[in-house]
């Protein structure tokens, strides 16, 4: 049996900081699967910024 976990970031955040962080073509000629665990921890890292930042502004 095979289970999806669902997804926390969006398609459109995630292809987003695959293109910020250089990995986009990557990602586009092989999927996600293709990319380094240095480069996913990498967006991670960089999607947790976004979102503190964006908590700070509404504070």
């Amino acid at each position: 049996m095979s289970r999806r976990r669902r997804s926390v970031m969006s398609e459109d955040l995630k292809y987003e900081l695959a293109k910020d962080l250089g990995f986009y073509e990557t990602v586009e000629r092989e999927g996600w699967g293709a990319i380094r665990a240095k480069d996913a921890g990498n967006m991670v890292k960089r999607a947790i910024e976004l979102a503190e930042q964006a908590a700070a502004r509404k504070s």
